[in-house]
């Protein structure tokens, strides 16, 4: 199995796409906006360039990770050592019979959507706890990861 860099770019940039609609003050930008303290001057006092730059970045290093929860076959091939060339028979018999097995968008958003309840809004939370930011705010912010999960988990599962 070889990584698959073109999906897993075209995920990070669905976390750009979902945070326009995200954060439009129509939908929870304001929201956003009042419980993280963030104000108009604020936001264009900095470089978006580079926040959208690193922005994404960050999220090509999460959907990195993302392929390895949502593709299980991944982890068939770890079985082995990562190379396919030196793997037992019944290696290459199990890929022949499960090899595309549970690719699909459904599974992919699956488990993107328990790695973005499970992992990403503890973390969110936990942070949020300390900078005493409110209930709100971790919801806002951590809704926002897990549909991004489910999103990027469902590109990078079903893009074979």
């Amino acid at each position: 199995m070889e990584m698959n860099f073109l999906a897993l770019l075209v995920a990070a940039l669905s976390t750009l796409v979902v945070g326009f609609i995200w954060y439009n003050p129509n939908v929870f930008g304001t929201i956003w906006m009042k419980e993280s303290g963030m104000t108009e001057e604020k936001m264009k006092g900095g470089n978006m360039l580079l926040t959208f730059g690193i922005s994404f970045l960050y999220a090509f290093f999460i959907s990195f990770v993302l392929q390895f929860l949502t593709i299980h076959q991944t982890g068939a091939l770890g079985m082995i050592g990562g190379d396919p060339s030196i793997a037992k028979p019944s290696y290459i018999t199990f890929m022949a019979d499960y090899g595309l097995s549970f690719r699909t968008f459904k599974h992919g958003a699956l488990h993107g959507f328990m790695t973005g309840l499970f992992l990403a809004l503890p973390i969110i939370g936990t942070n949020a706890l300390y900078e005493k930011r409110s209930f709100k705010y971790t919801l806002v912010t951590g809704g926002f990861w897990i549909v991004c999960f489910m999103i990027m988990g469902g590109i990078i599962c079903a893009w074979k």
